[in-house]
């Protein structure tokens, strides 16, 4: 059975040019790249090429990039160190949509004796900058905002977030894991001063991310070891991962336009057939300000973890927007946030494509998804007279 994936926002599959690079480095170049003689310092040149194919691809410095090994750690290096750098300022400011890696953290951090405020969205999931702005205190010590949210897609307006937190001179930290590669970003003309991504978002192998560090940042490290990387992330390189990033982020910013041309030529496709062959469906969050790849699709009545099911005996990959776990029928807290209805919220599927997504891929959705609805419907105990109440009676719109 041939496999249809549309959860690209989850993870991506590693470019064959990637793997190209990097095999090397697992064999006939073993050496670490830290050592004083030449085999190993042949492979720290080819680090150095990756942290500048890196750099380039954000605008930036290659002296500004910070290897990690993911993007959760990234995030979290970039929050800490604020906090930590600032030992007198005991507030933070986020949103209450970001991904757990940011907002599990501001969460520990309040138990740390830390005032956070979480900034609300609109029923589309945009925000507004100037509610940053009207937040900011004397003793806010970082505000962190994603690029774009992970389940919708939408875009926030960073350029105007970091002209604010500039003015206000407070630290600015974005999670760009799901941007990167499918907006423009230029560092050198953007006043952020921490910005993290994720090379398994972008076609680079698990277990490689990095912070982007801005020149004169004040900085605590995260992992305290070693020399490595500046003295800014102890650990000895992930060699082989580091160079497939920096074939990925090459990759990535010479795909822009098709990320924002065929790819979302495809990903309106998929939502507009749906719209048309389903009732009862709508797409969650702004549709005109959003990741090019991605379209969040809220079915009425039904369980977005059994259509994932049903559709996985087609082979066909997505996520739920409803982050359900055992005994729990909690939506998404994404979801939450936008005031989705119940009844749509349990429903919604994500659907997350990239370079490599054909237009058999979205026929083969299209032709499957639409019985799958009506066999789920028809097995649903809800109906009409049910919308807005929760099987436990707990459900709220706050």
């Amino acid at each position: 059975m041939a496999i249809v994936y549309l959860d690209n926002n989850a993870t991506t599959r590693t470019a064959p040019e990637v793997l190209e690079e990097m095999l090397p480095f697992f064999s006939e170049r073993y050496g670490n790249p830290s050592s004083m003689h030449a085999f190993g310092g042949e492979v720290g040149h080819e680090l150095a090429k990756a942290r500048e194919r890196t750099a380039a691809a954000l605008g930036a410095n290659p002296d500004e990039i910070v290897f990690t090994a993911c993007g959760t750690e990234a995030d979290n290096t970039a929050i800490w160190s604020a906090v930590q750098a600032s030992p007198d300022k005991r507030h933070v400011i986020t949103t209450r949509v970001e991904h757990p890696a940011v907002l599990n953290l501001c969460k520990h951090l309040e138990t740390l004796g830390f005032d956070v405020t979480y900034l609300a969205v609109d029923k589309n999931g945009n925000m507004d900058a100037d509610c940053v702005r009207q937040a900011i205190r004397k003793d806010t010590a970082v505000v962190s905002i994603m690029w774009a949210n992970n389940e919708t897609g939408v875009l926030f307006p960073i350029e105007e977030i970091a002209a604010v937190t500039k003015e206000a001179g407070v630290l600015f930290h974005t999670d760009a894991v799901q941007a990167v590669g499918k907006v423009a970003i230029d560092l050198k003309n953007l006043p952020v001063d921490m910005l993290s991504l994720s090379g398994h978002k972008i076609h680079a192998p698990k277990g490689i991310g990095a912070l982007y560090l801005r020149r004169g940042t004040p900085f605590r490290p995260f992992m305290i070891g070693g020399h490595q990387e500046r003295g800014r992330r102890a650990g000895t390189e992930n060699t082989a991962s580091i160079i497939g990033l920096g074939k990925a982020m090459e990759l990535a910013a010479a795909g822009i336009v098709d990320e924002n041309t065929r790819v979302a030529a495809l990903r309106d496709c998929l939502e507009s057939g749906l719209l048309d062959s389903v009732p009862d469906v709508r797409i969650n969050g702004d549709p005109d300000n959003r990741l090019p790849n991605t379209t969040s699709v809220a079915f009425k009545y039904v369980e977005g973890e059994a259509i994932l099911l049903m559709m996985d005996q087609y082979g066909i990959c997505a996520s739920s927007g409803s982050a359900c776990t055992s005994g729990s029928l909690e939506p998404s807290h994404v979801l939450r946030a936008m005031g989705v209805p119940f009844t749509f919220a349990h429903g919604s599927v994500r659907f997350s494509l990239s370079r490599y997504t054909t237009p058999e891929d979205v026929n083969t959705v299209l032709d499957e998804l639409p019985p799958i609805i009506k066999t789920l419907r028809d097995m649903s105990p809800f109906s009409a007279e049910h919308e807005g109440v929760a099987c436990a009676g707990t459900w709220s719109n706050e």
